[in-house]
């Protein structure tokens, strides 16, 4: 019996697309932005802040954006050799899989971090973040696939609003287990030392709930989407450097297409800025802000990032609407205005109460930036059935962007403080303004 392919357009096919966003969001919430950078800072004392590993000492926070840095290098180079071999052979969704179940298997492997086994440990971080980012390519590549134009702000909107209500879920239920261990069957002990070793026990088991979330929620995803949109063909030597040919064709098109390639200059930029404070974010506050004590600490990390998931589904929603009202460009100005202000306000943030007003300011703000500027893309789009390049190229910005983001970070933390490292973030929300302003109305050819 052969199994019917869902149309374009079609309620199921674009559910499908939107959930697999309900299945790894998991890993960008517990991950990369709350419960692991609390286990991470709790592995150091406050005596001893700095880390060795590479042959170098550095601050811990600085160790965790060189090596974020780096996976999103890795990424940029190996997306379009894999975004050419998957749109060759037309089967995008192998290549989803096997990000998807790597970044999985990452997740689990990091219940076994330690500081005497840095170096394995941190190539389970990089798994993670690797499959999360390598699956993106893919998952991203399929919008204008599986919608047409006018259902792809609203579809891309849903997609990210699913993710944060999943990950919120996911959330809850380890923050009870790192609040409350003992209702999970954790020893507590007599002690506040043995009862914060069954938090950091909690928070180990968190990880691995994540890694089995992810893996079986992409499932639906995996069952409904379409392999791809090409023939299949046999890989050969030659393809490998399809995806650098496909990228280059890509380049000399956007010569040709005016709109479409000021948009990617201003979205290069901002989106540098957008990705470096969500990835440093909780280190941020975990290192910078006033805590009464670590039990206020880790739950008020906690609460801010279920702050910043909640207000960030109505984010993507309003964001979804206003552009409807004021056009795609003006929206992302807006919203880019916004995160300027956030990094100013950033700067004097001392109390926890100051971080909850931040942590609400720049859910609003997450979700819309996002969400938006993938539909964006997807609209200036020329018509093409080569989507997979176009987004592949897309990702290629994204991830330099927020390796050259990273590593000013990085560069700026070292030799001074988080504080500065945020505030500096403020010129690419400036220079990416200046460039949307640019984006003409009506496409155009140059």
């Amino acid at each position: 019996m052969i199994k019917k392919v869902a149309e374009k357009g079609s309620k199921k096919l674009l559910n499908a697309w939107a959930f697999y966003d309900w299945a790894n969001s998991v890993y960008t919430l517990t991950i990369a932005s709350s419960i692991f950078p609390i286990f991470y800072s709790s592995l150091f004392t406050s005596d001893k802040e700095l880390v060795s590993a590479f042959g170098f000492e550095m601050k811990q926070t600085v160790l965790i954006s060189v090596i974020t840095a780096f996976t999103f290098l890795v990424v940029a180079v190996l997306s379009p050799v894999l975004s050419g071999i998957a749109d060759y052979v037309g089967n995008k969704k192998n290549f989803m899989k096997f990000f998807c179940y790597m970044g999985s298997i990452g997740c689990i492997g990091l219940y076994f971090f330690d500081l005497d086994y840095i170096h394995t440990s941190l190539l389970f971080y990089f798994m993670g973040l690797l499959g999360y980012w390598g699956s993106l390519v893919f998952y991203n590549s399929y919008l204008p696939d599986i919608a047409f134009e006018d259902q792809q702000d609203s579809i891309s909107a849903k997609g990210f609003s699913m993710g944060y209500l999943g990950s919120v879920l996911l959330l809850l239920l380890n923050l009870a287990m790192v609040m409350k261990p003992e209702w999970f069957g954790f020893d507590i002990g007599t002690t506040e030392a043995e009862h914060n070793m069954a938090k950091v026990k909690a928070m180990k088991v968190s990880f691995i709930t994540v890694g089995i979330w992810w893996a079986l929620f992409s499932q639906y995803s995996f069952m409904v989407l379409p392999k791809g949109v090409s023939v299949g063909h046999k890989v050969t030597k030659d393809v490998i450097l399809n995806g650098f040919r496909e990228l280059k064709a890509v380049w000399v098109q956007l010569k040709g297409n005016l709109r479409l390639r000021r948009y990617l200059n201003a979205f290069f930029v901002f989106s540098m800025a957008v990705q470096t404070i969500m990835l440093m974010a909780v280190y941020f506050g975990e290192k910078e802000i006033a805590w009464a004590n670590d039990g206020e600490k880790t739950q008020g990390l906690i609460i801010s990032i279920l702050v910043i998931q909640l207000v960030a589904i109505l984010g993507a929603i309003m964001t979804s609407k206003i552009s409807d009202i004021l056009g795609n460009i003006r929206t992302l100005i807006l919203i880019n205005a916004i995160w300027m202000c956030l990094c100013f306000y950033a700067f004097f943030m001392e109390t926890p109460m100051q971080f909850y007003i931040a942590a609400g300011m720049v859910g609003l703000v997450m979700g819309g930036v996002q969400s938006l500027a993938r539909s964006t893309y997807s609209k200036f789009l020329p018509e093409t059935e080569d989507t997979t390049s176009y987004f592949s190229f897309y990702d290629v910005a994204e991830k330099i962007g927020i390796v050259i983001g990273m590593v000013i970070f990085a560069v700026v933390d070292q030799v001074s403080t988080m504080r500065y490292a945020i505030l500096f973030l403020f010129v690419f929300f400036l220079v990416g303004i200046l460039l949307l302003l640019r984006v003409p109305k009506q496409a155009r050819l140059t």
